[in-house]
């Protein structure tokens, strides 16, 4: 099974009907879940939070909220895709799906409700709860090393990425949103 997580940045690109092509194309083949970042939804959560002065916690499940939103928007552009809640509902459609988060989500306990933890580790933790799975970041960034302390540093992936990863450590690259020939095996690999 292979996740794949589509930076919200990628919202703004022309890239990404490309890669949803992409992405259809490969689903013909093996599992697909497609998990939306936050994009532009999550931004106005971080400039609702800084405006109003509300609680990580409400910002947190917010940002879920703008993951869906993203993923509804994928769907859209995708209508293939179908769209599931839990990592359960993966096992019994096994076709090109799209993760759609909700509140269920606040219930996990590894998952801290902050900005440590962003739509990366949400991804991470979904791949991580298969047992034959790996994991692909498609991001507007580009990366020399696949070093987690590095890249979280540089912000180019979450806080919380870096531990949650050595919990349950799975085959997780990073690709360049306009490298898609890397995809779904040259990526930098992370660990």
């Amino acid at each position: 099974m292979h996740i794949v997580k589509l930076g919200g940045s990628l919202y703004h690109t022309a890239e990404l009907k490309s890669w949803l092509t992409l992405l259809e194309q490969t689903a013909l083949n093996e599992c697909v879940v497609i998990v939306p970042g936050g994009g532009p939804f999550a931004d106005m959560v971080r400039q609702a939070q800084q405006l109003h002065k509300f609680d990580d916690q409400h910002a947190h499940h917010m940002a879920i909220l703008a993951m869906a939103q993203y993923g509804l928007m994928l769907q859209a552009l995708l209508p293939s895709a179908v769209l599931v809640k839990t990592p359960a509902e993966v096992s019994s459609h096994c076709q090109l799906s799209i993760w759609f988060p909700d509140d269920q989500l606040l219930q996990v306990t590894e998952i801290t409700q902050n900005w440590q933890i962003t739509s990366d580790s949400l991804a991470l933790w979904f791949a991580q709860q298969f047992a034959q799975s790996r994991l692909s970041l498609i991001k507007c960034v580009s990366a020399e090393s696949g070093d987690l302390n590095e890249l979280s540093k540089k912000g180019i992936i979450d806080q919380g990425f870096t531990a949650l990863f050595r919990q349950r450590p799975i085959s997780t690259q990073m690709i360049h949103y306009q490298a898609p020939d890397n995809f779904p095996e040259h990526g930098i690999k992370l660990g």
